[in-house]
């Protein structure tokens, strides 16, 4: 596959009408990756957006759900056959090692599998011919930089599934492979104008969120930015949002709990992506009865897990960079503040491994105080802050003491202790004894702030469909 730098839409590589472009640089070595890709301006965004409409007004929108299921399984198998090609990108880009960009990618095609399944059991009270709902049609996609291809393919494959058609923007953080997903849409048998990717920043994803003519709009990324689409979305046509945001999740171990589990989970699984995941756990609440031990086995692990850093090319590397120098910046900056607000235990410098890559070491921060940033505010990093706590009221208080409630781990080999504990938790997804786990099959979404809405399974489709009552007067006639 040759390398693209322009907009795809109506199966077309076109030349945007904005003349900004973006450049992309290596966060392992400051290299550059790709330099003039294209953004899309006003009216590069009206210009895909007329794409999708067009499509869903015309040969789409005559498909059966037979059909739509033909393509969504081929792009999925032109999508695996691809990989080796494809994830290379995520990890020149923002410095994800390559196993796990080889993950993303196979995730892309298993989701666009489950749902090409659900294409034509999507039934309204009664079972018609195809399906019984009234599609959003139209329909908007943002996703993140920290697992594009997972963003893609879960915004845009239940959209089309239901017979939808989508403008889906990517981070500029990481355009470039999903980029050449174009030339499987169009390989795969999509019509012109149902799946179209477009580049940009910020401004750009606010022309989605503002336009009329989108009905439905998905965003995955930070809090205040997700803040402002929805102002945007509300203020425009009152679209439909789904919003997946950050997190500060929180992670309780019991005394009774598999302890080498527990630090499994709570070193090398929290520090996967270098901590850059929307449900690290990071907030890691231990009983005080078997902390002691605990916390410095962790310590030994985060510092034998930070010897495993390397290129993020490199199949035996497991701990890569930040996703770019201000990345960087940030966390590091956070970082200097929590040596003012709590005992560092390990970490706390730039890595070692790489003088112009933007590697961090694998940071640990013990008692913070209550109102500590590093213990309020998301860094998205690999920095953990642990306290410890007496009895189940405490942790189960000091787990929900955030302004956050996407993810949260519990570690005990009791059940009886586990599924209570569980349901008093704020959070949208709660892992017994596990972390990060995530079934396409299952609903995932946050409370609090962070989010609105739930992508995944069943409830992932439901937002791209609208109800509509029918009511017949049978008397007449």
């Amino acid at each position: 596959m040759a390398m693209q730098a322009l907009l795809t839409y109506h199966l077309k590589y076109v030349n945007a009408e904005c003349a900004e472009t973006l450049a992309v640089y290596s966060p392992h070595d400051g290299s550059l990756v790709a330099d003039n890709l294209q953004v899309a301006g006003q009216v590069d965004v009206d210009k895909a957006v007329a794409a999708a409409r067009a499509a869903f007004e015309g040969e789409w929108s005559t498909w059966t759900p037979a059909q739509r299921t033909t393509v969504m399984l081929k792009f999925a198998d032109l999508v695996d056959h691809h990989v080796d090609e494809l994830a290379p990108w995520e990890s020149k880009c923002m410095g994800q090692v390559i196993t796990s960009t080889r993950f993303l990618y196979r995730l892309l095609s298993s989701i666009f599998r489950y749902y090409a399944g659900w294409t034509d059991k999507l039934a309204g009270e009664q079972y018609p011919a195809n399906d019984g709902y009234y599609r959003a049609s139209v329909c908007a996609g943002i996703g993140a930089w920290n697992g594009a291809p997972g963003f893609f393919a879960a915004k845009v494959a239940p959209a089309i599934a239901v017979g939808c058609t989508v403008v889906y923007k990517g981070s500029e953080k990481t355009p470039v492979g999903l980029l050449q997903l174009g030339d499987l849409v169009k390989q795969a048998g999509f019509p012109p104008g149902v799946i179209n990717i477009i580049t940009g920043g910020g401004a750009t994803g606010g022309m989605l969120a503002s336009h009329m003519d989108v009905n439905k709009i998905s965003f995955t990324g930070s809090v205040p930015t997700g803040k402002k689409v929805q102002e945007l979305a509300t203020r425009s046509n009152f679209k439909r949002v789904v919003l997946e945001l950050g997190g500060k999740s929180p992670s309780l171990v019991f005394d009774d709990a598999d302890i080498d589990n527990a630090l499994q989970h709570s070193s090398q699984n929290f520090l996967f992506n270098s901590g850059q995941a929307c449900i690290a756990a990071s907030r890691l609440f231990v009983q005080e009865n078997i902390a002691p031990n605990f916390i410095e086995q962790l310590k030994a692990r985060f510092e034998q897990f930070s010897q495993a850093a390397g290129s993020p090319l490199d199949t035996n590397s497991l701990f890569g960079p930040l996703a770019d120098k201000g990345q960087f910046e940030r966390v590091m900056d956070y970082v200097d503040i929590g040596k003012q607000e709590a005992e560092l235990i390990t970490g706390g410098k730039k890595h070692s491994f790489s003088k112009d890559g933007y590697y961090m070491e694998p940071t640990i921060f013990l008692n913070p105080k209550d109102d500590a940033r590093i213990y309020r505010e998301e860094i998205f990093g690999p920095v953990l802050v642990v306290r410890t706590f007496k009895n189940e009221e405490e942790a189960i208080k000091l787990a929900n003491d955030t302004s956050f409630g996407l993810s949260a781990c519990i570690y005990t080999s009791s059940l009886p202790r586990a599924l209570p504990v569980a349901k008093k938790i704020d959070a949208g997804n709660v892992n017994i004894n596990s972390s990060q786990t995530f079934d396409i099959v299952a609903p995932f979404g946050g409370f609090k702030q962070s989010g609105v809405g739930r992508e995944g399974g069943r409830q992932g489709l439901m937002h791209f469909v609208e109800t509509k009552t029918v009511s017949i007067n049978m008397s007449i006639g």
